[in-house]
């Protein structure tokens, strides 16, 4: 957490975390340019149409990881260290689709009579007809989304911009992957019968949409199942004895608003389940010296009022809870913020 919006110092796993990413893109490059050259026949392939291709087919992949992580992360825990840095990995990106959008005006218009960007929007001006339909224009607007995400990607611009409206703009990323989806279909493959290049971007696509539809019914079905256990206006959230130590089960009230449970020291504590910081799932993330402690960048609550730790600001929602025998139930009127609300302690004996 940086108070004063000071660059943060990376530590051993962001450091990890960038040196993995860097040496995959090498590595892809590397082999990029080492096989396609090789099956451009007798005559080859010219090595600026190859570093075209090579950025660009990389920026496309990576751009489809990043809409994987999200999903693999719901669906199973273990993707969650990848998912904690992500915003290094959408910034990479974008230097990568910047350094393809950069080689793609060196090849095509380094002789136009007009300035090379000038020249890409009047090249071609086939709007009404689908073949020869200027896909350039799909490409410019992803790049255009990538690289404004990254410029935001800084807690400040969080701040700024207020959570809200942050999260609204990098929600764009999914228009940005249908652009491109787009820019490849009416360029790449319009021009050129590469089965190779189709299958992969085909195979892109159905994964992407695939694990967010998976990850989206596993939710729905969480959520369906929450609150149908009611005690009055209360709603059952779980079981105690499915509440580890330092660590929380999540439920949903019936308007769809997720609730963590906390069990630490032997008490219960109940609190909005969306960090105030990057909206991270803080039921996902443990109690850390007495503090609930989110999974995505360490921010920090306090369990009897939601708030952060002086001289932090954010401040989490709290509920009421109590225990009926091993069910813990939960009253879904979430309670002003900064409202205290102290532990309910968990009887002797109870597992």
């Amino acid at each position: 957490m940086s108070v004063a919006y000071k660059p943060v110092i990376w530590n051993r796993t962001k450091l990890i975390y960038d040196a993995c990413l860097l040496i995959g893109i090498g590595g892809y490059l590397a082999l990029y340019f080492l096989v396609a050259p090789q099956l451009g026949g007798s005559s080859g392939i010219n090595p600026a149409i190859v570093k075209m291709r090579a950025f660009g087919s990389c920026a496309f992949l990576l751009l489809t990881m990043i809409l994987c992580i999200g999903p693999l992360a719901r669906l199973d825990p273990r993707f969650l260290p990848v998912l904690y840095n992500r915003r290094h990995f959408g910034v990479i990106t974008a230097v990568v689709a910047l350094t393809h959008a950069k080689a793609v005006l060196d090849w095509y218009f380094a002789y136009a009579a007009t300035p090379a960007v000038t020249a890409l929007f009047t090249a071609n001006t086939s709007y009404f007809q689908i073949a020869g339909f200027p896909f350039e224009l799909f490409g410019v607007f992803a790049l255009g989304v990538l690289v404004v995400m990254a410029l935001t990607s800084h807690d400040f611009w969080m701040s700024f911009l207020t959570p809200p409206v942050w999260k609204t703009l990098h929600m764009a990323v999914y228009l940005a992957y249908a652009a491109v989806l787009l820019h490849v279909t009416l360029g790449a493959l319009a021009v050129g019968h590469n089965t190779a290049l189709t299958l992969v971007v085909a195979a892109s696509a159905a994964v992407v949409i695939t694990l967010h539809l998976l990850a989206g019914r596993r939710e729905a079905a969480r959520d369906a199942g929450f609150g149908r256990d009611h005690s009055g206006d209360w709603v059952c959230i779980g079981k105690l004895s499915d509440i580890a130590e330092g660590r929380a089960i999540i439920g949903a009230a019936p308007g769809g608003e997720r609730i963590a449970v906390f069990r630490a020291k032997g008490r219960l504590s109940a609190m909005s389940n969306v960090c105030s910081h990057q909206n991270g799932p803080i039921g996902e993330g443990k109690v850390v010296g007495g503090f609930v402690t989110c999974p995505w960048h360490g921010y920090q609550y306090r369990l009897e009022d939601g708030c952060s730790p002086p001289p932090f600001k954010e401040r989490l929602r709290k509920y009421r809870l109590r225990l009926e025998g091993d069910r813990v139930l939960v009253d879904p009127v979430a309670l002003p913020l900064g409202t205290v609300v102290e532990p309910v302690p968990i009887p002797e004996g109870t597992a």
